[in-house]
């Protein structure tokens, strides 16, 4: 087959045509003949999207592929993009592909927890050109993960103590206390709050820098410290290192009591990404309906300026809350914090990355993803009964420096209601030695995908330095709607 037979079965010019041989080539060597190759070619252009996730196939679908009517906009031919992991919900893959079709998309990539999401999917990376994208952020702006590590080793002891494997039955036996202590320092549920107001320095800071922020300053305050619904958790658990990971941390190798936190910038958050989204989608009302979620604010308009700044703002107040939760927590239990890491997972950074060759600065977006740039430390969770990492980046050019951010979905909040019962929980948790506070269905471990194969998929990006084993979690009780 030659151009004009390809461009007569639908295969657009460019990089499509030159994919169109290789893909011949394929498909020849594996003994198809002529007309079983051109069938083949002529079902991947009737439906890319169908063959994203097939191995042999989706480099030519991806090539292929263009969301809505031509002159809606769309690039001539998709960003680069790269996906880590297998089997990936073919909703998803297509989700980044719609990404990296927008006039102002530079580059992408695909995390291994990658699940559907509103725009970007969860676990999507996208690089644009001096745009940002209110939904590529996320609804919960700057939720993020934050760790604290204290001086509680091996059994509770003093920091001589290295009786490692003792610290699960010291947690247990403090139950009651840990548990009080939790309870007494945390609040979820949606607009939950503290009757006296929590202080911090994020409160004294310019809220007028966008209408949203500006209105709803007050709201803010009132829910400062507070964690909300959905996937956001306060946890105590072991954290163990061996002599490596030790050295990197400044640690001794041991099992260590830790706080890990999972939470964002609850209602205010939701609030500056709804109004800037529908400002978005009112400057691009022409887009295809694929990509309707994917409408973007230049920054050199006062609309992107304005995300911009509120952007940043809520990244702060998140970060606020989870500082909150952490300090009451430490000063209840009475403990000298030795170790402390955070990072943001749903945001957008003005970053410098090469395309095409050339330095450049563009935007990244990380939508539940995690930054991994060289020597970058961050935290990737798992699920209430298993555990979670602390990872250093190796600075990955193909994946914007990032990896994951958790184990992600497998199911629906609806589905989970429906394929899970609390009997079985409750003995998968006993089984791993985990006491659960609250938590609705929704969250239970059924509904995650097994984080050591989403570990294993990003080897390439991050580096484990340590290991959080949950063993006292505290969510959201059943009932609320999700903010996550």
């Amino acid at each position: 087959m030659n151009n004009q037979d390809l461009i007569r079965l639908g295969v657009p010019q460019g990089d499509a045509l030159k994919l169109s041989y290789e893909h011949m080539r394929r498909m020849f060597a594996r003994g198809l003949d002529r007309e079983q190759v051109e069938a083949d070619i002529f079902n991947i252009v009737a439906n890319p999207p169908a063959f994203f996730t097939d191995e042999l196939r989706a480099p030519l679908a991806r090539a292929i592929y263009r969301p809505g009517p031509a002159t809606a906009g769309p690039r001539a031919e998709l960003a680069p993009w790269r996906q880590w992991g297998e089997g990936l919900e073919a909703e998803a893959v297509k989700q980044m592909a719609n990404a990296c079709a927008l006039p102002v998309a530079v580059a992408g990539a695909l995390m291994p927890d990658a699940h559907l999401g509103y725009g970007l999917p969860i676990g999507g990376v996208l690089a644009t050109d001096n745009a940002v994208i209110p939904y590529a952020v996320g609804v919960d702006i700057a939720c993020r993960m934050k760790l604290t590590v204290y001086d509680r080793r091996g059994g509770g002891g003093d920091k001589g103590s290295r009786r490692t494997g003792e610290l699960a039955s010291w947690i247990a036996g403090q139950r009651d206390r840990l548990a009080n202590i939790i309870e007494d320092e945390t609040r979820f549920g949606m607009g939950c709050e503290f009757k006296q107001r929590r202080e911090h320095d994020v409160m004294d800071e310019d809220w007028t820098v966008s209408r949203v922020t500006n209105r709803l300053r007050d709201k803010a305050w009132s829910q400062l410290g507070t964690s909300g619904s959905g996937n956001h958790f306060v946890e105590f658990g072991a954290f163990t290192v061996n002599a490596e990971q030790a050295q990197a941390l400044g640690l001794e190798p041991d099992e260590y009591l830790a706080l890990l936190t999972h939470s964002g910038s609850r209602g205010t958050g939701a609030q500056v990404c709804d109004f800037y989204s529908k400002r978005a989608m009112a400057r691009h009302e022409h887009l295809p309906k694929e990509l309707k979620h994917l409408a973007w604010l230049s920054l050199d308009d006062a609309d992107g300026q304005e995300y911009w700044a509120a952007m940043n703002l809520m990244g702060r107040y998140a970060a606020a809350n989870h500082a909150l939760i952490h300090m009451h927590i430490a000063r209840k239990l009475g403990a000298h914090v030795i170790l402390n890491i955070e990072n943001h997972h749903n945001f957008a950074w003005k970053e410098t990355h090469a395309v095409n060759g050339e330095e450049r600065e563009v935007i990244v977006h990380r939508k539940g993803a995690t930054p991994a740039g060289v020597g970058v430390l961050g935290i990737i969770p798992g699920s209430m009964a298993s555990p979670g990492y602390v990872v250093r980046g190796k600075g990955s050019p193909e994946s914007l420096n990032s990896a994951s951010h958790g184990a992600g979905r497998v199911m629906s909040r609806t589905k989970a209601m429906q394929s899970f019962t609390w009997s079985a929980t409750k003995k998968l948790l006993a089984e791993r030695g985990v006491e659960l506070l609250s938590a609705g269905l929704d969250e239970v471990p059924g509904v995650y995908k097994d984080i050591h194969a989403v570990m294993a998929a990003q080897t390439d990006l991050v580096e484990v330095l340590g290991q959080f084993d949950p063993k006292l979690v505290k969510m959201c009780p059943a009932g609320d709607r999700a903010e996550d």
